[in-house]
């Protein structure tokens, strides 16, 4: 059965929301657009198209010859598409948590990351280089288990449109439908980098998997969203952009002394050191929980300056 690519039927309403989210800008100040900052994000979403088509193929011939070894003949049911937008969605939260977790994968994931401005075009600023990080496995379980590779793709270009529209302040909390859908809300929380926000809401389409496993933060109205990096590589130059972390591990490496040291500069956290000299996610958030418990000799309640929450400042 052949299905359409959704990404390619979107790429026009793309371009007409981003258009009503600047002029909206422009009357109302309810986003906040740069000009550097948004060629930049338009020009990584055209260089992610780009590798798409070039690397889409060896990873999709993959999953067919997987495929054929598959446990169970799913088909194109519909109950086929609605257990492969839920097998898709999880494996798409397992994906993205690794991605931050581990510096291997996010040194290809902090590319999304690293605009500081929140806006649809950020939701263009994509990776050139998913191929290389071997994230491409956690597809092969469900072909493997019978979706065919086809439906697979498809309900993964669903899962991208959907986010595309959650990247806005326009928008403001959505009700119940918080409870189920990831949201702009819940998205805004997950571009942060105040310290409470930090590595959390890892969700696709669906917010349920973080509520489940423990990663959910709501968004506070007292803690407004800072966007960005923890510590901003201050560059609109797509090269540097889809390079800058892949440079630092690689320096990183040439100083490593043992095995152990090279297992922790790729494998371990973003920010990981031998000494410790240098500050993890989970470093930085606690040191914010010792702050708001006054621990640091600072009254419980205060909040952390803007620069203390920055890695390595």
């Amino acid at each position: 059965m052949e299905l359409p690519n959704p990404i390619q039927w979107a790429i026009p309403f793309f371009i007409a929301l981003i258009i009503l989210e600047l002029t909206l800008w422009k009357l109302r100040r309810r986003a906040r657009y740069e000009t550097r900052d948004m060629a930049a994000s338009l020009s990584m979403g055209l260089g992610n198209l780009i590798s798409g088509a070039l690397t889409g193929g060896v990873i999709f011939a993959l999953q067919l010859w997987v495929h054929q070894y598959r446990v169970f003949d799913i088909g194109y049911s519909w109950w086929a598409f609605v257990l492969a937008f839920l097998v898709q969605d999880l494996a798409f939260y397992i994906g993205h948590r690794l991605s931050h977790e581990h510096r291997w994968f996010w040194a290809n994931h902090v590319t999304h990351h690293s605009s500081q401005h929140y806006n649809l075009s950020t939701a263009l600023r994509q990776p050139w280089l998913g191929l290389f990080t071997g994230l491409f496995v956690l597809s092969l379980p469900p072909v493997l288990l019978g979706i065919p590779p086809a439906l697979y793709a498809f309900v993964g270009g669903v899962n991208l449109i959907y986010q595309f529209w959650i990247h806005t302040e326009v928008i403001d909390r959505m009700g119940p439908l918080e409870w189920v859908l990831n949201t702009p809300s819940h998205h805004r929380v997950h571009h942060a980098v105040n310290p409470e926000y930090l590595d959390s809401n890892y969700g696709g389409m669906l917010i349920i998997w973080d509520r489940l496993f423990g990663t959910f933060v709501a968004e506070q109205r007292a803690e407004q969203p800072r966007y960005g990096l923890v510590k901003n590589i201050r560059t609109f130059n797509p090269l540097k952009i889809v390079s800058h972390e892949y440079l630092s591990i690689f320096r990183d490496l040439a100083s490593a002394r043992s095995l152990s040291e090279v297992k922790g500069y790729l494998f371990g956290p973003p920010g990981w050191s031998p000494d410790g000299s240098r500050q993890t996610s989970a470093d930085i958030k606690a040191a914010w929980k010792r702050w708001q418990a006054g621990a640091d000799g600072i009254g419980a309640g205060c909040k952390i300056p803007n620069d203390a929450a920055q890695r390595g400042a």
